[in-house]
């Protein structure tokens, strides 16, 4: 990871890293979370990032860049079976890279988590290794999405803990980053994760808790294009908190 930035630096000579929040990748027709994009509406967003000297990358190799100016952490939460099939051919198109967080306990399972709309399927231990070799940096969403603010302290453990065992044991590789399922975060959360001994986690709006492990991210969806990405990326420093320690 990076060297610490100093806590008594103006905020303005921070570099707030920008880290876009993606999910499924396919047909978004029946879509009440917004959480798909089409491969088609991902392919012109990082395009977009491309004409303008930004490239994707995953949320470690971003942390341990020295510039950031012109890098963007990618990142696809839950762990869809699409992944594979539909967002990987176009990250490899771009020569992008990602992170992708998974759900080492819904392995080839579905997001029951979600009571409305269609039934997704989630990556195999097989899908999840087949990312891993090109390249995609995977990290623990937890073994089953669910709300560690609203966990009892074992299930918050085993959330946290042992689904990084899993994941390690199935890729055969360090997996330093975690996501908080819903974004959602408590200081006993951030602990928890700590304790671990992960690196870095990733939420949406932390808020107050300022730390690596508490990192912000934008929602990217069909709706987001070329004017919507270019204010989001611009107004991200002034909407985000800047990150200590990152």
């Amino acid at each position: 990871m990076a060297a610490p930035v100093d806590p008594a630096a103006p905020a303005g000579s921070r570099t707030v890293p920008w880290i876009a929040m993606y999910h499924s990748v396919g047909d978004c027709s029946d879509d009440p979370y917004r959480i798909t994009v089409t491969p088609d509406r991902l392919d012109r967003q990082l395009t977009w990032l491309g004409r303008r000297g930004l490239r994707g990358v995953s949320v470690a190799d971003l942390l341990a860049a020295p510039d950031r100016t012109d890098l963007v952490g990618l990142t696809f939460d839950d762990g869809y079976a699409d992944f594979v099939t539909a967002a990987l051919p176009v990250l490899r198109r771009h020569g992008f890279g990602a992170t992708l967080f998974v759900l080492p306990g819904r392995l080839g399972g579905d997001n029951a988590w979600d009571p409305l709309g269609p039934r997704k399927p989630l990556l195999t231990a097989d899908g999840i290794r087949e990312a891993a070799r090109a390249g995609v940096e995977i990290g623990s969403h937890g073994l089953t999405h669910v709300d560690l603010t609203r966990a009892d302290d074992l299930r918050l453990k085993s959330e946290i803990v042992e689904s990084r065992a899993v994941l390690e044991e199935i890729t055969g590789t360090d997996v330093g980053g975690f996501c908080y399922p819903y974004g959602t975060l408590d200081q006993r959360a951030v602990d928890a994760v700590r304790e671990a001994g992960y690196r870095y986690a990733c939420a949406i709006d932390p808020g107050p808790v300022d730390s690596p492990l508490a990192l912000p991210r934008v929602h990217i969806g069909q709706n987001d294009t070329a004017v919507r990405l270019f204010l989001k990326h611009r107004l991200h420093r002034l909407r985000r908190r800047p990150v200590e320690g990152v």
